[in-house]
């Protein structure tokens, strides 16, 4: 497994739209980046390809290909948020209810989030268990606990089973010994993982669409705030009073790409009533123009970087997912061709399942005696064996979905 900031994301708590609102452009375009999640985070096992498809280093001023995957699924992330909160609220549930929903599915992502990225730093001399059986016992906890059940199982095995999960999460945090530059650690938040950034980002923008009840200019000035911060994050301006609130809130860049999906969902809502798709469309390009512009803007202050999240990265990739939809969003549900991308459709529903796939698979190839030809590892063999791997994933994911594995938050 790589060993940087770069671990593979996870599906979005409330990520499916319902069927009476449900959009085919976002459950695909979240599936498409799912696939590519698991490409590029298969990237580290191939030698001798393009430089532009991984990450740029920390100091670095520009993006690669891999950077680009992270800030699309936070938006996808905030896409889904109005659609899932009008759903609750046509079912009846009050204001309250939605906010604990919130609160549960973000603890439930930082969990996760948590243990995965203690995974990173885990001595296995002194935990007594190699990096990938540590994974795969989190993922498999993560399945026993949050899999959703059918009706028809019986209630003491689903409560057995839950049960099985947090207890063997807790005997992993229990026993967990890390080595962070040669000093022994114990359990710890770290960087919070990918997960955990997604979870305080959804967070933060649900909470925020829950309250704002559909004001589009009290979600507009949200994201202007997450802008600021951002802004002020990189100019190393944050106010001690600020650090109260987590990183990944108030560094105003990963909630910002949240928002920004939100305030997209809003806008389509809006034209979607007055059956103005074309209008819609010109006004996204137009929006992207205008990011685009203060994106390359901000760029000469404090450059175009993942690992620094600064305020072009959050400009520059808000306007490729914007892009990123229209363009999906024209092909499937305007001209009709979501069936061309039937065969990666679980990866759209089961996201969270196909995120953990991965974990399973690294461990398989770890057996001693299962490896792969040097020619599957290198140049342009090694890249369509990482694309077919991502399919195998999305591929295994349908399967168990179709027995009743299936992961939802």
């Amino acid at each position: 497994m790589p060993q940087t900031k770069t671990e593979p994301v996870l599906a979005t708590p409330l990520s499916q739209t319902t069927a009476s609102t449900r959009l085919a452009s976002i459950d695909i375009l979240r599936a498409i980046t799912m696939v590519l999640m698991i490409f590029v985070n298969d990237l580290w096992s191939l030698t001798d390809i393009p430089n532009w498809l991984g990450h740029v280093t920390y100091e670095a001023d520009g993006m690669g290909l891999a950077d680009t995957i992270f800030p699309v699924f936070l938006f996808i992330v905030g896409m889904s948020i109005p659609f899932a909160i009008q759903s609750r609220r046509k079912k009846g549930d009050t204001t309250g209810q939605i906010v604990q929903h919130i609160l549960i599915r973000s603890a439930a992502l930082l969990i996760m989030g948590l243990f995965l990225v203690n995974g990173q730093y885990i001595s296995e001399a002194e935990t007594g268990m190699p990096r990938l059986i540590w994974g795969t016992l989190c993922c498999i906890s993560f399945i026993l606990i949050w899999n959703s059940y059918s009706k028809s199982t019986d209630k003491r095995f689903v409560r057995v089973a839950r049960l099985l999960g947090a207890g063997l999460l807790i005997a992993l945090a229990f026993f967990y010994r890390g080595d962070q530059e040669g000093q022994t650690i114990y359990f710890s938040t770290h960087w919070w993982g990918i997960l955990g950034l997604i979870g305080w980002a959804y967070l933060a923008s649900a909470l925020i669409m829950t309250f704002a009840k559909n004001n589009i200019y009290v979600l507009l000035l949200a994201w202007v705030i997450f802008c600021v911060l951002s802004a002020i994050h990189s100019a190393s301006y944050t106010p001690r009073w600020l650090t109260i609130i987590p990183s990944p809130i108030s560094g105003g860049t990963l909630a910002g790409f949240t928002m920004g999906g939100v305030l997209i969902t809003r806008l389509f809502q809006l034209y979607r009533k007055q059956a103005s798709p074309q209008k819609m469309i010109i006004l996204f390009l137009v929006l992207v123009g205008l990011l685009t512009i203060v994106g390359f803007y901000t760029r000469t202050f404090w450059g175009i970087s993942k690992l620094r999240a600064t305020p072009a990265w959050l400009f520059l990739c808000s306007a490729i997912s914007i892009v990123a939809f229209v363009g999906t969003y024209w092909l499937t549900d305007l001209k009709q061709k979501a069936h061309w991308f039937s065969f990666i459709k679980p990866a759209g529903y089961n996201t969270l399942l196909c995120y953990l796939i991965p974990y399973f698979a690294y461990l398989v190839m770890s057996i001693p005696g299962v490896e792969l030809p040097e020619v599957f590892l290198t140049g342009g063999f090694g890249l369509i064996k990482s694309f077919l791997f991502a399919l195998l994933c999305v591929a295994i994911t349908g399967g168990l979905s179709r027995v009743g594995v299936r992961l939802k938050l």
